[in-house]
């Protein structure tokens, strides 16, 4: 017979057994409680939606439960003993009749879609074994009544949005508890300190992720099985309780960033964790040395230390730890230089020891490194050339040595890395020409190409056009590069960033740059380009950074450029561009600062400049513009600056300007202006009619390359916990 649909009516008999088994009493109507069990699956089902009508098409009245899809049954008798829907698409609420399925042993919910809480009723399953409802969207506080479940070995409630505190006495009879999972909820307060007084087969503690504070359980130093604490990501403080150093069976511990965890780490004598391959303790406030103790861990695999007050050299017996794959050092008070030891692992993945104080050269030696795939020295005081042998690294896709005081010319050896996706060479003392850019082309995963504040100078060349076609950011300002814009650099359609800033360019802006429909970001100011700006720019959809300023520019905006609707800054300033702004440079809705300042615009304002409804900076100042100021300023009600100085504006200040009041500068000065003065801002005035709280400018930032940080759930999680 065809499986009945969800649609089909419950037979009259099936109405009477689900009104009379209530969700709070679990008795049998013909005394095996099977009844009772399809009764409560049954009701399990109606209140969940079935999109792929995976149950309607199995859950039917026509076929024993004991063979529905996700339920087993004891051999001896008709009673649920399993209830495992893992991963299977339904949405809605776990229904409390579930707890009616009283010899249920495993009950398996994990990624069904489910929403609402977790019912106080599961709390009856005192057979419950395993209780999995990960991946959900479960909320609410988990209910003290799990504290029932005498018999649990596993709890798995991560992934949801629960919230609240854990209940103090959920663990209290869970003597067979071995695993706890909380990740990644919204559980808040402390853990309470006598959690774990009485769950002695514990091997597995999962809280990270959460907004859990105050200090950690001493009791945790007890569970002498345990080899996974995750803590990590939450907001627990003090000092972390020294027993915890010396737990013989802990393989993965992980407090990352905690931010208020402090105090030193003990060394050998009271630092014994043997079977170790997993610490993360970043970003935190630890202080003292290095822990010695590690050099024991022969297990460790990953680990991590940076963002804390460490005052140390890198460990030379660091070498003599076999697994080591991941190793972070980095933002501490480390000294002195790079032990060429470090080659002596060569199973490492991933080496990070920027933002310190590292000084000598970078050792050749880590050439040998085969396995490397992330190198990250920046913001050190490396001196000396950058080592050919690195371009010996076929796997390394994440190299960054900005901010030190390397020198001489970039290897073209680099270029030999074909996984290379990231290459951050800014702030050195680098020099030569671009040359490696054309042995760069062959790196065709490269993605970000950082070469700002060197010494480099000559051209840049056609050679650009050839660089990978996944090259997302190009940024080689403040050098000495000359000539002009290569054409050619509109090959590469996946450019979103270049910064050409402080350079010697000469020349026009290509039109060809049109061809950059993906580009974000141009900042080409402080060089010496000539010519107007291309009527093609304004093809330029995905644009919301525009920086050329402080060029010899002109011409003048044309007005195509109101179709850049993206825009958000734009300097223009310090230009020799003329004749009037277009009317459609006011319609860009989500621009928030304008500077076309010290450049030769005439003409008056539009009347309405209301389009600028999120502009908070804006100046118009040393211009030839003439007319009156536009009463519609007063309608640009985010404004903080206004600067309309040395120009022709005639007429009275309009009382308009009144409702700007998030105003903080204006600066009507050197124009031709009339009247009195509004009683409004009257008294902010100074002897200029300058009303000055704060003035700010548009420059682009720069920012830091991503420090990678392998967290418990990304790393060590997939091959350790039993997930």
């Amino acid at each position: 017979m065809a499986a009945l649909s969800m649609s089909v009516r419950i037979p009259i008999f099936l109405l009477v057994i689900l009104t009379a088994v209530s969700a709070s009493s679990p008795s049998s109507t013909n005394g095996n409680g099977s009844d009772t069990d399809l009764a409560a699956l049954l009701a399990f089902k109606a209140q969940l939606t079935d999109p792929h009508n995976i149950l309607a098409r199995n859950w039917t009245i026509n076929t024993s439960f004991c063979h529905w899809i996700g339920v087993s049954c004891s051999r001896r008798r008709q009673r649920v003993t399993a209830l495992a829907l893992g991963d299977t698409p339904l949405v809605g609420s776990v229904a409390p009749q579930v707890g009616n399925l009283s010899f249920l042993s495993i009950l398996n919910l994990t990624r069904t879609n489910l929403t609402g809480s977790i019912p106080a009723e599961l709390g009856r399953l005192h057979r419950l074994k395993y209780l999995d409802l990960r991946r959900n969207s479960l909320s609410d506080a988990i209910p003290a009544t799990l504290g029932n479940l005498t018999r649990l070995v596993s709890l798995r409630l991560g992934y949801n949005q629960l919230s609240g505190q854990i209940p103090p006495e959920m663990l209290l009879h869970m003597q067979s508890l071995g695993e706890i999972h909380l990740f990644g909820n919204y559980l808040s307060g402390e853990i309470p300190p006598s959690l774990f007084n009485n769950t002695p087969s514990m091997t597995f503690i999962n809280f990270g992720n959460n907004n859990l504070s105050g200090p950690i359980p001493q009791t945790i130093a007890s569970l002498s099985i345990l080899w996974v604490l995750n803590l990590e990501l939450n907001q627990l403080s003090g000092l972390v309780p020294q027993a915890m150093y010396n737990m013989s069976r802990l393989q993965a511990f992980s407090l990352l960033s905690n931010s208020n965890l402090y105090g030193t780490i003990p060394s050998n004598q009271s630092f014994i964790l043997p079977k170790l391959k997993f610490l993360n303790l970043y970003n935190n406030k630890f202080t003292g040395r290095i822990p010695s103790g590690l050099a024991s861990c022969k297990h460790l695999q990953i680990l991590t230390l940076s963002r804390n007050y460490f005052v140390d050299v890198v460990p030379t017996w660091l070498a003599r730890l076999p697994h080591l794959k991941e190793l972070s050092l980095g933002f501490n008070n480390l000294t002195g230089s790079i032990p060429t030891g470090l080659s002596n692992l060569t199973g490492l993945t991933s080496l990070e020891m920027s933002y310190s104080n590292l000084k000598g050269e970078i050792p050749s030696e880590l050439g040998l490194l085969q396995e490397l795939s992330y190198l990250y020295l920046g913001l050190n005081q490396l001196t000396g050339k950058i080592p050919t042998s690195l371009g010996n690294l076929s796997k390394l896709s994440f190299l960054a040595l900005n901010y030190n005081q390397l020198s001489g010319q970039v290897p073209t050896t680099l270029g030999n890395g074909a996984a290379l996706n990231y290459l951050d060479l800014s702030q050195n003392n680098l020099e030569g020409n671009l040359d490696f850019l054309s042995a760069l082309s062959k790196c065709q995963q490269l993605q970000s190409l950082g070469i700002n504040d060197n010494y480099f100078t000559g051209v840049l060349s056609g050679h650009v056009g050839n660089l990978s076609s996944q090259l997302q950011t190009l940024a080689a300002g403040y050098n000495k590069l000359t000539g002009g814009l290569p054409v050619e650099i509109s090959n590469i359609s996946s450019l979103e960033s270049i910064d050409l800033s402080s350079n010697q360019f000469t020349g026009p802006i290509p039109e060809s740059i049109a061809m950059l429909e993906n580009l974000v970001w141009l900042s080409l100011p402080n060089n010496e380009m000539l010519g107007p700006m291309p009527t093609q720019m304004g093809m330029l959809q995905s644009l919301e950074r525009l920086f050329l300023q402080s060029n010899k520019l002109s011409g003048s905006i044309p007005s195509s450029f109101g179709n850049l609707s993206s825009l958000e800054r734009i300097d223009l300033s310090s230009n020799q561009v003329t004749s009037e702004i277009p009317s459609s440079l006011f319609q860009l809705d989500k621009l928030i600062q304008l500077d076309i300042s010290r450049n030769s615009f005439a003409g008056a304002l539009p009347v309405d400049v209301s389009g600028l409804s999120q502009t908070y900076q804006l100046d118009f100042s040393s211009n030839l513009l003439i007319g009156s100021i536009p009463k519609s300023f007063g309608e640009l009600i985010m404004l903080t600056y206004l600067n309309l100085s040395h120009n022709s504006f005639r007429d009275s200040i309009p009382d308009q300007l009144e409702n700007l009041t998030s105003l903080d500068s204006l600066d009507l000065s050197s124009n031709n202006i009339s009247g009195t003065i509004p009683m409004f801002f009257v008294l902010g005035l100074d002897s200029n009619n300058v009303l000055h709280k704060f003035i700010g400018t548009a420059n682009m930032h720069t920012t830091q390359p991503p420090l990678l940080v392998m967290n418990f759930e990304d790393s060590f999680n997939q091959q350790v916990s039993s997930e």
